[in-house]
């Protein structure tokens, strides 16, 4: 049982269907791994054993029926804490929501669970999910799996812990500017944004709702394809013979290429190279209208981001940790009439972006510039924890801004990801882009 813990999610899955897996044994596997895990209480904020054990079984009687709902029918889960889910509290890691026992589960949540999947509990995340370093005072801040010190990057921290840590075979998290990327790359994970609108958002704590997306975070390209056939009830991309051959990739050198630290541009250079081996064109490509989005970022989030919470964070200010209320307070300083204004410029610069771009398989960049910061400094400089949360979330963002969709891969070098960004509603072009670069990453190790 000890190997089903570091297995994918698909292969998981197969092994259910082949009959070498039982769900429940492998669910009293993950379930005993979280309970006996040093780390448990700072990556689940709650586990669902009873949950679990009552999904398992009903997935194993299936299995013996030869009736299983879809390939990850009997598979374990961990969900973000900001996914509804009946009668278990859904906080969104904030002492704002203590308590918050939602009546029924997220949309997602019983997409995922119609189609066969086995909850195993709620994952910690950063405040109301607006960070990307991962670091909650308030709740709990998982660790990350390459450096004991340092956060895991957030928001969907706990999510990429649990997976990272061998406590779950796939998690699903939300990606507002970063939130599944980030993680993702720093616990050496692959993470999938989706776009905007893709997947139904009913029953998710919101931050931002012009860009909150959800999307899973797993040990693989096929994972991911099959998490979003699962999370809307369709049926995944296929995969197979996906090939780099005659790929078009461009690099953006405008923000994202800026300032990256020494690991994070080994590891984009190693990948880039590994591209173009295997027989892809990589060139190099400006778009300098995007340094006027990123500059309406300010303006587009935390406005949204107040204007949602303002009420219940006025009431109790002190119930938050000091950085985020800060964050969510300067949307408060942001005319009505500014954020019209800032809208109707990003809506022209996607216009911009989209013919730039047009031609190529994808838009490459390191998914961060720069590598999970230790916590003690994060809590300890409020100047340094403002500087490293802007830049943690500054490559990802981009593809928030311009509405698309987005693949992190490992790259080999540690806490240090490559990010494809694919145009709207092209995941699964971008899914069998990304697929065809991961076996030519593993070849190259």
């Amino acid at each position: 049982m000890f190997e089903w813990l570091k297995m994918s999610a698909a292969q998981l899955g197969r092994g259910i269907g082949d009959g070498a897996i039982d769900p429940v044994a492998l669910a009293q596997a993950f379930l005993g791994a979280i309970d006996s895990s040093d780390h448990r209480d700072r990556i689940y904020a709650r586990v669902t054993h009873d949950r679990a054990m009552a999904e398992a079984e009903a997935a194993a009687e299936r299995a013996r029926a030869g009736e299983r709902l879809s390939p990850l029918d009997g598979v374990p889960v961990s969900w973000k804490d900001l996914f509804d889910s009946e009668g278990v509290a859904t906080e969104s890691g904030s002492a704002l929501l203590k308590d918050r026992v939602p009546a029924q589960d997220a949309k997602v949540l019983q997409t995922a669970t119609r189609l066969g999947t086995v909850c195993l509990g709620k994952t910690h995340m950063s405040e109301l999910a607006f960070s990307g370093l991962g670091l909650n005072p308030i709740t709990a801040t998982p660790p990350c799996i390459n450096n004991k010190n340092a956060v895991p990057g957030g928001s969907s921290s706990g999510a990429a812990a649990s997976v990272a840590f061998d406590l779950a075979p796939l998690a699903i998290g939300s990606d507002t500017g970063g939130s599944v990327r980030i993680p993702s790359a720093w616990n050496d994970l692959v993470g999938l944004k989706t776009t905007w609108g893709r997947l139904d958002d009913t029953g998710t704590v919101p931050l931002c709702k012009k860009f909150d997306t959800i999307g899973p975070l797993c040990r693989s390209v096929e994972d991911a394809a099959l998490a979003l056939a699962l999370l809307e009830g369709g049926s995944p991309v296929d995969l197979r013979r996906a090939s780099l051959k005659g790929r078009r990739f461009a690099i953006l050198d405008t923000v994202a290429m800026q300032d990256l630290r020494e690991g994070p541009s080994r590891g984009f250079e190693h990948a880039v190279d590994v591209l173009r081996d295997a027989g892809a064109s990589v060139v190099h490509i400006e778009i300098p209208e995007l340094e006027r989005a990123m500059a309406l970022s300010g303006v587009l989030f935390t406005t949204e981001a107040y204007g949602l919470w303002r009420d219940q964070i006025e009431a109790n200010p002190d119930l938050m940790f000091s950085e985020i209320l800060d964050r969510f307070r300067a949307g408060g300083q942001v005319s009505g009439a500014d954020y019209v204004s800032a809208w109707d410029e990003l809506h022209a610069i996607r216009q911009v972006w989209s013919a730039r771009v047009a031609g190529f398989d994808a838009v490459i960049c390191p998914t961060a510039p720069i590598l999970p910061p230790e916590v003690h400094r994060l809590e300890t400089d409020k100047d340094y924890y403002v500087q490293e949360n802007l830049l943690a979330l500054r490559n990802t963002r981009i593809g928030n801004l311009m509405g698309l969709c987005g693949v992190t891969l490992p790259t080999g070098v540690p806490s240090c990801g490559i990010m494809f960004l694919g145009a709207p509603f092209e995941e699964e072009r971008l899914l069998r882009v990304t697929a065809a670069a991961e076996q030519a990453l593993e070849v190259a190790k």
